[in-house]
C-alpha cells in the first residue's frame, strides 16, 4: 500500500511540476484584421490555435494609432494571458506597455515590426524579416533592371518598419529617389502616384510598401501613364501577383506573414507545455517573387495563406 501511495504522490508531484499547456494567447498588432496583409497573419494565428488547442485572440486599433495600441497591450496584460504576441512599429510609444508585460511574467514574442528592439524590451524572440535589408535587396534588383529615378510609396509614414524599407531601398537603388507619403486609401495612392509620374517624366521606378494598399494602385497609375515603369511591392496579393505574371509589375517581396502568426503562436504554446523556445530570431523573409514564381502562389494568396 505504501508503495502504491508513494507512486501516486510521485506522479502528482510530476504533474504539478510540469508546465501547463497555454490556454490563452493574445495578439496585439498595429494592422487591422480586415487589411488583406494582416488577415493572413490572423489566419496563421488561428490555424496555430487549432493545431495546438490554445485560445487565440487577435486585437488591433481601428487605425494606425500607437496610443490605442499601447492601451490594447495594457488591457491584455491585465488579463494575464499565457502568452502575448505584439508587433512593434514604434518602440518609443509601445515599450512601456511591452516591458510591463515582461515584468508581469508574461512570455512575449514580437512579429513583423521591431526586430531591432525586440530583445532589448524583453521579448523572447522576433519572427519577421529585416526590413532595411529587404528594402536594400529590392533597390539593388530594380537598379539592375535599369532604374535611375524612383518614388517609394509609404502609406504609414512613422511606422518604423516601412520607413526602414524606404531607407534600405534608397541605399540599394543608388539612384535618385523620393518618399511619397500617402494614407492607406488605394484611391488616394493611385491619384498621388499618377500625379508624381505626371510631374516628373524621368521617374522610371515605383517601390510600393504593401501590395494591396499601394502596389495595386501603383500598377494602375503606371499603366495609365503609358510609360515603361518598373513597379515592385513588398508583400503579396492575388491581383499584384497577376500583374507580375502579366508583365505589368516587376516583382514582390514576400515576408510570409502567415508564418509570423503561425510560428509565434506555436512557439508560445510549446514554451508553456515543454519550456521550448528557439535560440534566436526567426527570419520569415524576404523572398523575391518574380514572374517565374508568381503563378505558383496566386491561389494560396487568394486563400489567405501567402
Amino acid at each position: 500500500m505504501k508503495t502504491i501511495m508513494k507512486g501516486l504522490l510521485a506522479a502528482t508531484a510530476i504533474a504539478v511540476a510540469a508546465p501547463a499547456l497555454a490556454q490563452d494567447i493574445i495578439v496585439v498588432a498595429h494592422g487591422q484584421a480586415n487589411d488583406p496583409f494582416w488577415s493572413v497573419v490572423k489566419n496563421g494565428v488561428e490555424e496555430a490555435g487549432k493545431d495546438t488547442g490554445v485560445n487565440v485572440d487577435y486585437r488591433s486599433p481601428e487605425t494606425f494609432d500607437m496610443v490605442a495600441m499601447s492601451q490594447l497591450i495594457d488591457a491584455a496584460v491585465n488579463q494575464e494571458p499565457d502568452g502575448l504576441i505584439v508587433s512593434i512599429p514604434d518602440a518609443d510609444a509601445l515599450s512601456p506597455s511591452i516591458e510591463r508585460a515582461v515584468a508581469a511574467g508574461i512570455p512575449v514574442i514580437s512579429i513583423n515590426a521591431g526586430s531591432d528592439v525586440s530583445k532589448g524590451l524583453g521579448a523572447l524572440l522576433h519572427v519577421g524579416q529585416d526590413e532595411y535589408d529587404a528594402g536594400k535587396a529590392a533597390g539593388e534588383k530594380l537598379a539592375e533592371m535599369g532604374g535611375t529615378n524612383a518614388i517609394c510609396v509609404n502609406q504609414e509614414v512613422g511606422n518604423v518598419s516601412l520607413d526602414l524599407r524606404c531607407e534600405g531601398f534608397g541605399e540599394g537603388f543608388g539612384g535618385s529617389y523620393t518618399v511619397l507619403p500617402t494614407t492607406n486609401d488605394p484611391a488616394e495612392i493611385e491619384s498621388k502616384v499618377a500625379a508624381a509620374l505626371s510631374s516628373d517624366e524621368s521617374i522610371d521606378t515605383v517601390m510600393a510598401l504593401g501590395a494591396s494598399t499601394a502596389g495595386e494602385p501603383s500598377v494602375a497609375a503606371a499603366k495609365a501613364s503609358g510609360r515603361d515603369i518598373n513597379v515592385a511591392s513588398f508583400d503579396l496579393s492575388a491581383s499584384f501577383l497577376q500583374s507580375i505574371v502579366d508583365g505589368d509589375a516587376a516583382f514582390a517581396i514576400d515576408q510570409q506573414q502567415f508564418l509570423q502568426g503561425y510560428l509565434s503562436a506555436n512557439f508560445l504554446a510549446l514554451h508553456a507545455k515543454y519550456g521550448l523556445m528557439p535560440g534566436g530570431n526567426v527570419p520569415s523573409g524576404p523572398n523575391l517573387i518574380t514572374s517565374d514564381k508568381a503563378a505558383q502562389v496566386i491561389d494560396l494568396s487568394s486563400k489567405g495563406i501567402r
